[in-house]
C-alpha cells in the first residue's frame, strides 16, 4: 500500500484500507507501506485540477513521524515493513528514467480522467506530473508486490501498476480496491482538505462530536467501513434505522465504537457520557478551555470569539453571529455589532461543538 505523506494526521477515510491491511496482517502476511517520500517532492494532481504542491524533505520526514504513531493504532508492528521509494527512485539516472518512461504509451496516460479532462478543456499538464503515475506504477516492480491496495480513487494507478510489471517480465499484482469514506458533510470524499474529517489522533471528545454529526443516511456505511461488526450486527443496525429507531441513538453506538477502537472501551463510555450530558442535558462539558480578558472592559464579540480561537476570519465570526450559532450562557446572540464586557465567569458556546470560559481578570 503507498503511503502519500501529504498531511500529518490520518483520518477514517484513510484507515478504511490500513483496516484491510491488517486483515491480511491477521491471515500470516506481511504488510508493505511504501512512503512516497520521492514522489511526494514532484507533486501530484491526485484527480484534482491542479497539481498538489510539492513537499520538501524535511516536511515528509515530519509528516511520516506523525504518521507512523497513528498507523500503528491500527496495524501490527512486528508484521510490518516500511520503504521509501526514494531508495529505488532516487538512484535512477536519466538514461533510466527515460527507458522507464519508454514502457508505458501516451495513450494510456491519457485514459487517466483528470489528465484527459484537463486536455480536452485545455488545461495546463506540466510534464512531470506524466512521471509521477510512471514512478509510483515503477514502486509494484520494486518492492515486488503481489497485491496492491487502495482506494477506488487509485483504481488507474494500480493497474498501471500491473503494466509496469508486465514490462518486466513479472507476474501482475492482484488489485484490491476499498470504497471511498464520504466526510462529515455527506458529499465529499473525507479529506482534511475539506474540513470533513474524523482524526485518528483526535481525542475521544472531538471524535465522538463530529461522528455525531453525520448524515443519517450514512450511519450504516460508517458502521460498515469504520468498524470490526459482523454481518449479523450490521443487519441489527440497518433493521433498527428501517424500523425508525432514533438515529441519534445508533450514532452513539457508531461514536462509541469508533473511540474505543483508537483509544480504550473507558474513552469511549466516558465521551458517551459528555455528549449526553453536554448535548441532552443542556450542560457544560468538564475541562473547557479558559479565555481571560480584563475585567469590566468592552470588547467586540467578533473579535472576542476570534481571540477564543473559534473562527479563522473575523467574517467567519459575523456569519456564525447572525446564523444564531453563538449562545452566551445559554442565551443566544445574533447582533454581531454588539460590545460586550464580563464581571464574572460566562461560558461561550459557538456551534454544537464549541465552547470557551470566559475569566474577567
Amino acid at each position: 500500500m503507498g503511503i502519500d505523506p501529504t498531511a500529518p494526521d490520518i483520518h477514517l477515510g484513510f484507515a478504511v484500507v490500513l483496516r484491510k491491511l491488517r486483515d491480511f496482517q491477521e491471515l500470516g502476511h506481511i504488510a508493505v507501506l511504501v512512503v512516497g517520500d520521492f514522489t511526494a517532492r514532484i507533486g501530484d494532481p491526485s484527480g484534482l485540477s491542479k497539481t498538489r504542491p510539492p513537499l520538501t524533505e524535511e516536511d515528509v520526514k515530519k509528516n511520516m513521524k506523525n504518521y507512523e504513531k497513528q498507523i500503528f493504532k491500527i496495524l501490527d508492528n512486528k508484521n510490518t515493513e516500511i520503504r521509501h521509494n526514494s531508495k529505488w527512485l532516487a538512484k535512477l539516472t536519466p538514461t533510466e528514467i527515460v527507458k522507464l518512461t519508454s514502457r508505458i504509451t501516451m495513450a494510456k496516460m491519457m485514459e487517466r480522467d483528470d489528465f484527459s479532462k484537463r486536455f480536452k478543456e485545455e488545461q495546463p499538464i506540466a510534464l512531470h506530473e506524466f512521471l509521477y503515475p510512471v514512478f509510483q506504477a515503477y514502486d509494484s516492480v520494486a518492492v515486488r508486490s503481489d497485491i496492491e491496495l487502495g482506494g477506488t480513487d487509485q483504481h488507474w494507478n494500480h493497474l498501471l501498476g500491473r503494466d509496469m510489471q508486465r514490462s518486466f517480465d513479472m507476474e501482475p499484482q492482484v488489485v484490491m480496491l476499498m470504497p471511498i469514506l464520504e466526510g462529515l458533510d455527506g458529499v465529499r470524499k473525507m479529506s482534511k482538505s475539506y474540513g470533513n474529517y474524523v482524526g485518528v489522533a483526535e481525542s475521544p471528545k472531538e471524535q465522538f462530536g463530529k461522528l455525531m454529526s453525520i448524515p443519517d443516511n450514512l450511519i450504516l456505511r460508517y458502521f460498515k467501513l469504520c468498524l470490526d461488526y459482523d454481518e449479523n450486527h450490521l443487519r441489527n443496525i440497518e433493521k433498527k434505522l428501517k424500523a425508525g429507531e432514533n438515529p441519534r441513538d445508533i450514532k452513539m453506538e457508531l461514536a462509541e465504537g469508533v473511540v474505543s477502537l483508537y483509544h480504550n472501551k473507558k474513552a469511549g463510555e466516558e465521551a458517551r457520557k459528555e455528549f449526553i450530558k453536554v448535548f441532552s442535558e443542556n450542560k457544560t462539558p468538564a475541562g473547557i478551555k479558559e479565555l481571560k480578558i480584563d475585567k469590566g472592559e468592552k470588547i467586540w464579540i467578533v473579535e472576542l470569539i476570534e481571540k477564543a480561537g473559534f473562527v479563522k476570519s473575523r467574517g467567519e465570526a459575523r456569519r456564525l453571529i447572525t446564523s444564531g450559532a453563538l449562545k452566551i450562557d445559554g442565551k443566544k446572540v445574533t447582533d454581531f455589532t454588539l460590545n460586550i464586557s464580563f464581571d464574572k465567569d460566562t461560558v461561550l458556546k459557538v456551534g454544537k461543538l464549541r465552547f470557551v470560559k470566559i475569566k474577567p481578570k
